[in-house]
């Protein structure tokens, strides 16, 4: 079944190019040069994947992809920008983006990643080793998973009201006992999947998915968010 993706960005040229490759390979595509358009499609349509410029006027890709979670909480976005240090880039990673890539953008990666894109495929990482998250994310972006992060007990109170499939969750993370991260994601997101990772010998406080010893296998970690992926049931077509 052929994939539909949607392309927000005021410079009108870049977003048609970007559709008639898209095009060319079989998928279809919606390119607008506004928010407030993408936001009215979105609530009629489900989409693949969507791609947003980061500055565009009046409302900027951070805002809108906020105002998409509000719709469709399962949506997969990536943003594109010139201005890979805007404070506003680091409000729009909080959302749950699949990437974030550099204008001019790589058209072969882009694909790549629009190809692979999965609908609820939201996970939270909470680890506090900054190397090892990042990581995580690559992996999870390899098989078409997007990721929010926190590297504190504190920073998982802040996520953004999203909707993740799964956690995998360090039992240890500054600001607060082994475990409390962990709980606290529980106490948020009742039902939750958790995959727990330890480098100690502590015992998760919740019912776990699976613990995993460091250094631990990341194909075993990617194989249990297959299967908790796969529980959520995502609507055919549109996996």
């Amino acid at each position: 079944m052929n994939r539909h993706y949607l392309i927000v960005d005021d410079n009108r040229a870049f977003a048609e190019n970007v559709g008639e490759i898209v095009r060319d390979l079989g998928d279809e595509v919606s390119v607008v040069d506004g928010a407030q358009r993408a936001l009215q499609l979105v609530r009629l349509k489900r989409y693949h994947a969507v791609v947003s410029d980061m500055r565009m006027p009046l409302m900027g890709g951070a805002e809108l992809i906020r105002e998409i979670r509000q719709v469709d909480p399962g949506l997969p976005a990536i943003v594109v920008t010139a201005h890979v240090g805007d404070a506003d880039l680091e409000a729009a990673r909080r959302e749950g983006l699949l990437a974030t890539l550099s204008k001019p953008v790589p058209i072969g990666q882009l694909l790549d990643l629009l190809g692979a894109a999965r609908r609820d495929g939201l996970a939270v990482i909470v680890e506090d080793d900054a190397r090892l998250s990042d990581n995580l994310c690559e992996a999870l972006r390899g098989r078409g998973f997007a990721a929010v992060t926190a590297g504190s007990v504190l920073e998982t109170e802040a996520l953004a009201p999203l909707r993740p499939f799964a956690a995998v969750a360090d039992l240890r993370v500054p600001g607060g006992p082994a475990g409390e991260a962990m709980r606290r994601l529980a106490g948020r997101f009742p039902g939750l999947p958790i995959l727990a990772i330890t480098g100690y010998g502590d015992a998760p406080p919740v019912p776990c998915e699976v613990l995993l010893h460091k250094p631990f296998d990341t194909g075993a970690l990617l194989a249990a968010l297959e299967r908790c992926h796969g529980r959520a049931g995502a609507p055919a077509g549109l996996a």
